[in-house]
Formats: C-alpha cells, sequence, structure tokens
C-alpha cells in the first residue's frame, strides 16, 4: 500500500496546525459556528444531532494493523470506544470534544491517515472496490489510480469549491463491487485488445433524485485519464448550478444539457487539457504501482482448512458465506461481518479493531480493506490459516457468518446521531436482522438497505429491498422499494406504495419475503431474480395484503 511522503507529513503537520489554530478561535469566541463551519468541514468535522463528528479517510478502503490500531485508540482516549464505519469506506467518531479534534488528527497523521475532504463542496474520499488486488475476477489493481486521484484531487485549487460534493469510484474488476453507477463519476476498468482503459460513467447519484450514472466514454486510455477526469471536472465547475444546492450535483447538469452535449464539452475541455500534461502523471503512476504491488504469497498445504471445511458445520458455514475467491488458489479473502444480529451495523469497538488489526499482521499480509457494505475485509489469507483466523473471530464476536444475506444490511446512523435524519435506521435494522436470524440462510442471496431521510446516506434506492424512513407530522413513516441493484446490473428500485409506521415495517418485510419464497422457482433463485422475472405486482399485492397468490409461471 502508499506509505506517505516526507511532503505529505509536512502537508499534514501544517494543514493541522493551521486548524488547531481555528479550533483555538472559535473556543475562544473569535470565530462564530458560522464563521467556522466552513472550516471544520474542510477538515472532516461535522455538528451532529448530540455533538460533533469526526468523519477519518480511509482512501479506496485501504489500511493496515498500526493505522487500525491507532483508530481503535483514537476511538477510547476521545470518544466512547467504537468507531462506524460508513457506506464511503470512512470511519466516523460520534461523540469527539472540539478541543480534543486538533489532537485526534495529530494522532492520525503519525499513521499516515487524515480527514480532509471528507466533506466540503470537493472530491471526496475516493473509493474501491473492497476485494481490489486480491479477487480472481479482476482485470488489474484499481488502487494505484485510486491513489493517483486523491494525490491529485487533494487541495486542488480549481477543486475545492464545486457546485456540490462529488464523489469518485473505481472498480477493477466486471463484477462491480463499487457501485460505480451511483456516482457522480464511476471508473471500470477494461480492455481494448492489448491496451488497458476505462469505461466512464458520469452523472450517478443517489439522495433526492436518484439517477444510474451514464457512460460518457466507452473507453480512455490510461494515460489520458487523469486529463479527462479534470475535463469533466472542469466542465462541471464552469456549467453545474449554484442557484439551488439541490440542483447542483453532476447528474442535474448532464439531465439539464443531456449526455450528448456534456460530452461535448467535456472532450473540447479534454483537447486543451491534454496538450498540457508533461506525462509526470504516468510516472507517478508507475511509482504508485510499485507501492502496490502484491505480498509474498507463501506456498503450504491446506489440508488443514479442507478437514475443518468437512467436519466442522460451522467453519463450513463461515466458509461458504464469509470467503470469496482469491487470484492466488492457496488463499482466500476473508469478509468479517460488523453486522452480528441486533448490532449496529458498521461499528467496531476498540477491542474488536484490535483484534482485525492482529489477524492482518498474523495471517493477512497486514493488509485490511473497509466496504462500502460497511464490513471489514482480510484480503490475503492462505487457507491453512482460516481454521484458526475463525476461531479468533468467534472468541471476539466477530465471526457472524451472514454477508450477502439478510441480515447483511447497509444502514445509516439516522436519528440516533444525524442532525439531518427523520426516522432511524439503527434499530430497523436491528429488528430485521434478528426477526429473519433462524430463515436467513434459506432464504438466501438479498440486500436490504436502510436510510433515515432522503440523503440515501443508507444507499436505500440500490437495495434488492429499501427502506426510507419519513417524518409524517412527527410520525416516523417508512417507505419500501424493489428492485434496486447496486452491481454492474445496476437498477433504482421503485417504490411499493404508501409507507409504513415503525411497528409495521418488519411485518411488511416478512409479508414481501414469504411471498417470495412462495413464488420463487426453487431455492437459487434469489430475491432479485424472481422480483425481474415476475415483476412488482406480486410483491405489491404481498406487502399491502391485496389480492391473491400471483402466477409464478
Amino acid at each position: 500500500m502508499y506509505t506517505y511522503s516526507e511532503f505529505d507529513h509536512d502537508f499534514l503537520k501544517t494543514r493541522n496546525a493551521q486548524f488547531r489554530a481555528q479550533v483555538e478561535r472559535r473556543i475562544s469566541g473569535a470565530l462564530t459556528e458560522d464563521e467556522f463551519k466552513p472550516l471544520r468541514l474542510m477538515n472532516g468535522l461535522y455538528l451532529q444531532l448530540h455533538a460533533y463528528m469526526l468523519r477519518v479517510a480511509i482512501p479506496y478502503g485501504t489500511l493496515n494493523s498500526a493505522q487500525m490500531r491507532q483508530l481503535a485508540d483514537i476511538s477510547e482516549r476521545w470518544d466512547k470506544g467504537y468507531g462506524h464505519f460508513t457506506t464511503r469506506q470512512n470511519i466516523q467518531f460520534n461523540w469527539p470534544r472540539l478541543r480534543d479534534v486538533p489532537d485526534m488528527l495529530d494522532a492520525l497523521a503519525e499513521v499516515g491517515m487524515h480527514a480532509i475532504q471528507t466533506s466540503g463542496n470537493c472530491v471526496r474520499n475516493v473509493t474501491a472496490d473492497h476485494f481490489a488486488g486480491a479477487s480472481a475476477d479482476e482485470i488489474a489493481d484499481p488502487r494505484p489510480v485510486a491513489e493517483l486521484l486523491r494525490q491529485w484531487s487533494t487541495d486542488h485549487p480549481e477543486f475545492q469549491f464545486l457546485p456540490r460534493k462529488f464523489k469518485i469510484a473505481i472498480t477493477g474488476s466486471p463484477n462491480d463491487r463499487a457501485v460505480t453507477r451511483a456516482h457522480d463519476i464511476g471508473l471500470r476498468m477494461v480492455r481494448q485488445g492489448n491496451a488497458q482503459g476505462f469505461e466512464v460513467i458520469v452523472g450517478g447519484g443517489l439522495g433526492r433524485t436518484p439517477v444510474i450514472g451514464k457512460v460518457i466514454s466507452d473507453f480512455v486510455p490510461e494515460q489520458d485519464l487523469l486529463p479527462y477526469i479534470e475535463a469533466i471536472l472542469s466542465t462541471y465547475n464552469s456549467f453545474g448550478r449554484r442557484d439551488n444546492k439541490y440542483k447542483a450535483r453532476i447528474k442535474i447538469m448532464v439531465n439539464e444539457l443531456g449526455l450528448d452535449e456534456v460530452r461535448a464539452r467535456v472532450d473540447r475541455r479534454f483537447a486543451t487539457l491534454r496538450d498540457e500534461w508533461s506525462g509526470a502523471d504516468r510516472a507517478i503512476l508507475r511509482d504508485l504501482r510499485e507501492s502496490f504491488a502484491p505480498p509474498a504469497f507463501r506456498t503450504a498445504p491446506t489440508e488443514g482448512y479442507d478437514v475443518a471445511y468437512r467436519h466442522d458445520p460451522v467453519f463450513r458455514f463461515f466458509a461458504d458465506t464469509n470467503l470469496a475467491a482469491h487470484r492466488h488458489l492457496d488463499y482466500a479473502i476473508v469478509t468479517i461481518s460488523l453486522k452480528a444480529h441486533g448490532a449496529t451495523p458498521g461499528d467496531a469497538t476498540a477491542e474488536q479493531m484490535r483484534l482485525m488489526a492482529d489477524l492482518a499482521a498474523q495471517y493477512g499480509h497486514d493488509e485490511l480493506r473497509i466496504s462500502h457494505e460497511q464490513n471489514v475485509i482480510l484480503p490475503h489469507v492462505h487457507k491453512s490459516d482460516l481454521p484458526h483466523l475463525h476461531a479468533a473471530l468467534q472468541s471476539a464476536g466477530l465471526a457472524t457468518a451472514n454477508i450477502g444475506l439478510i441480515s447483511d444490511i447497509i444502514a445509516c446512523p439516522g436519528m440516533d446521531y444525524c442532525a439531518l435524519a427523520t426516522a432511524r435506521s439503527i434499530p430497523v435494522a436491528q429488528e430485521i436482522a434478528q426477526a429473519f436470524r433462524a430463515r436467513e440462510l434459506d432464504i438466501g442471496a438479498m440486500k436490504i438497505k436502510i436510510s433515515g431521510c432522503i440523503n440515501a446516506c443508507g444507499h436505500h434506492h440500490v437495495g434488492h429491498i429499501g427502506i426510507l424512513g419519513l417524518d409524517r407530522a412527527g410520525v416516523e413513516n417508512y417507505q419500501i422499494t424493489l428492485g434496486g441493484d447496486g452491481t454492474e446490473t445496476a437498477a433504482l428500485g421503485e417504490r411499493a406504495g404508501p409507507g409504513f409506521a415503525y411497528d409495521q415495517i418488519v411485518p411488511a418485510i416478512d409479508r414481501l419475503i414469504c411471498a417470495y419464497l412462495d413464488l420463487r422457482v426453487d431455492a437459487q433463485e434469489s430475491f432479485i431474480a424472481a422480483f425481474r422475472r415476475l415483476g412488482p405486482k406480486p410483491f405489491k399485492d404481498a406487502l399491502y395484503q391485496t389480492g391473491g397468490r400471483a402466477d409464478a409461471a
């Protein structure tokens, strides 16, 4: 992984000292909250419902054991002993005192971490496939390009005050695990003959106006990628709306101007920019690739894994749900669920963070990943170590075998923390996970995503079942969407109809699940496949208890 240079360390030292002075001025009263707000947001500090919240960047979801241990230490020293991993591959600390935040930032800088551009109208944390560099289905590791984008966009003088926040996601696999089509820019690695490049998607996003992104170019050669991305950002900065923050995202610009007109403007800007680039970015990318060289994979017998898989049903269940194919046949990718039944999705205690750091150092070539689905990944684990790893996870309550199942729920913090939320998300996720615990293996692959307001931080629009919490005359009301998908076959969910009260939402989901189990062709047909085959009507009928049993033919 990328290691900070002397320049990086000096940059953070200077930036943190500047913010420390700003905090002191706020505490003394020399700055009002309105004056302080843009300064704190540039450093990832929010004012939430009950306290400040510090959002820390984990670029493209990659960190090492020392960084994870430091996050654990920070959570104990300056917060309440836990952190919340988010859909942007960040971690949030929900209870810091303002006077402690500069010390937290200095502690982060010690291990090459920061909170810069985790807020504001700028390029936010660049996210990537959480299996990057490990997956068997990958064309190439996208993280060197993601790091190049991070370095280029950090404090970019032209793009610090865009019309609105801007999000980029990148994947090196044809199987999209980065939700690229729901981003302002999505990048998918592709090949044309012997040439490697990118399909570039533009204008995606969720929130109050959900849009699936459109392909602005089906192939941009790798050497042209950075000037092409700059051309898109420059075009958006010039023509994106600034009169209304709800219409300021690039997706609105694409809708109003049309994709062809946006493409023409980007191409004109690119033609100018391309000649201005000297090739320094390509030299930097070559160096970055060395930083992301694969670890020294070891060769060892795997019989211990085979024996455990055959004779230990608990381990076998974990292996079937939480392991993914690694490009090295003797290795596996391990996803550690932060969705224990009844727990808060995405939360990890300091003790759990330290254990995951220890396991990464002992078994995982010192690498961890954070997924946009709010779980933690050990991308490189030799199969012979998996039984020992599983036992260690069990001892810490981290061996929940539910990845991709109904309890593996994405949920935003909702009204328990967020000042923008209009309903609770966490209790709904907890109750659903508990209600279907005994049936989730029979239910099979299922993506439930929950947001506590229309900003859609829980990605509910691309959930197989999406849940949106709203305020209706002071009462929590939950809308349901059906048929969403965040993968390479991306789709927005369809709103089913009227919402449900808080105490009705779990029974409503139960009716949907029962209908699916009744209607599916066999146990191999997933919910999303059945929905696409049958359409929404039989599911709506079940949800609202109207009509008879649908014809499954």
